[in-house]
């Protein structure tokens, strides 16, 4: 799912915490009804936080009653999506045959793989009745070995992931380990995501564990080094420090990374690739209708953007 395309993330203002590489300011659109999207990843000067090319931040908005998300069936390689809801309720579908939705706590990885195509809609019941929508929609790039993996798609329930909860903290560990837990979702690539929620006057550690770590503020402020940061902000970290955040409020953040990626990678649209070539192969696919139907929403598609 890309909401918009767009101009990337500006870099924000120096700031005193020697251990922060980079503050991205993500940009922000507003695709109407107070439904906004804040794009943080890629950026100009941060490309990647480990795996992680590609991070939004849509919500929080109410849809009215008969309003909803309509994300039409659209294409993706070399990458898997990951999406985490705060409030709301998303449909996911894809040309491998899934249909299942997503609720708060919960996560949708999908496999891009060689190809796959998938829409991600608002269900019929909670269209006519209106309501909330706020998350997360982030993609990892996959280790060149893997780019043209076959598709593949995994749902994981609130309770299978570890929660730690001490002195004001509570960490849930959605992928990958921190903190000494890990997560039962399986990766192609160190890749680590947590959400996390401290009340104000809490600490939270964050080790050097990982060699790329980059934290977003979703609600309330925090400190870091006498610095204070609010949401809208992705703080990438440098490796190798460890890093002190204190809640200045009662604060909600995710944090994410893991190990480098094996070389750049090239974005255009919903594609990623290693290679510049595998792009204009993809869409040329696209364009020529070589992609599969994604099941129970076969009609609507994305066209291939003129650009």
């Amino acid at each position: 799912m890309s909401f918009f395309p767009g101009k990337d993330p500006q870099a924000g203002d120096n700031y005193a915490c020697a251990a922060i590489a980079q503050v991205v300011v993500p940009r922000t659109v507003d695709l109407g009804d107070g439904f906004t999207v804040r794009r943080a990843l890629p950026s100009a000067r941060s490309r990647m936080v480990g795996p992680f090319i590609f991070f939004d931040h849509f919500g929080p908005a109410e849809f009215r009653a008969g309003n909803g998300l309509d994300v039409r069936p659209h294409p993706h390689i070399g990458l898997a999506t990951v999406t985490y809801l705060f409030d709301g309720e998303i449909m996911h579908r894809d040309s491998l045959g899934t249909a299942a939705p997503i609720k708060p706590g919960e996560i949708n990885l999908m496999t891009a793989g060689r190809g796959i195509v998938h829409s991600e809609r608002t269900g019929a019941e909670l269209r006519a009745a209106g309501g909330p929508i706020h998350g997360l929609q982030m993609w990892v790039a996959l280790p060149e070995a893997k780019e043209e993996m076959a598709p593949a798609f995994a749902h994981h329930e609130v309770d299978e992931f570890p929660l730690i909860m001490d002195d004001g903290k509570v960490v849930r560990v959605v992928i990958g380990s921190l903190y000494g837990e890990r997560s039962p979702v399986p990766t192609v690539h160190e890749t680590m995501f947590a959400n996390i929620a401290l009340r104000a006057g809490a600490t939270l550690p964050l080790d050097a564990d990982h060699e790329e770590r980059a934290l977003y503020v979703i609600d309330g402020a925090i400190d870091i080094a006498g610095d204070k940061f609010e949401p809208g902000r992705l703080l990438v970290f440098k490796p190798g420090d460890r890093v002190t955040i204190k809640a200045l409020t009662d604060v909600h953040l995710v944090i994410c990374g893991g190990a480098p990626m094996d070389g750049p990678r090239h974005i255009w649209w919903n594609f990623v690739s290693s290679r510049k070539e595998r792009i204009e192969q993809a869409k040329v696919e696209w364009a020529a209708g070589h992609f599969g139907k994604v099941p129970g929403d076969e009609i609507e598609f994305i066209p291939l953007p003129e650009r």
